[in-house]
């Protein structure tokens, strides 16, 4: 159901949103490009495979590897959201057309969604510049 919230403001608002489960991170979050040999595990026909982006792909990443591809396209299996999530990070990948103003508007739709499905759950944010 958090998937679902996050999936349906991603479509709303046009912009990449992707969920993490900060359980699983292993140090911060970083956006960079690729130098390919990042290992991101992901799944095909079922079963657990481990690709690389391409060299200068835009990637998240934590000290593990690879944690989402292509924006927040593609989310690994290691930190994704589960029911037994208990701390999540959502990203919100802002584009230029969206504006400060759409990016807050979709923090505040995705906000109270997950407020609607996890009441008293608490939440911050913050904005990063470019």
């Amino acid at each position: 159901m958090i998937t679902d919230a996050y999936n349906a403001v991603s479509i709303a608002c046009l912009l990449p949103v992707g969920g993490e489960d900060m359980a699983r991170y292993a140090g911060p979050a970083r956006l960079v490009r690729a130098t390919g040999d990042e290992a991101f595990d992901t799944s095909a026909d079922g079963q657990p495979v481990v690709e690389h982006p391409e060299p200068g792909e835009v990637i998240w990443r934590d000290d593990r590897g690879v944690t989402c591809r292509r924006w927040n396209w593609r989310q690994c299996v290691r930190t994704r959201i589960t029911s037994s999530t208990t701390s999540a990070m959502f990203v919100l990948d802002g584009l230029a057309t969206l504006g400060t103003d759409g990016l807050r508007a979709a923090e505040a739709e995705l906000t109270g969604s997950l407020a609607r499905l996890s009441p008293g759950a608490a939440f911050t944010s913050r904005l990063l510049s470019p």
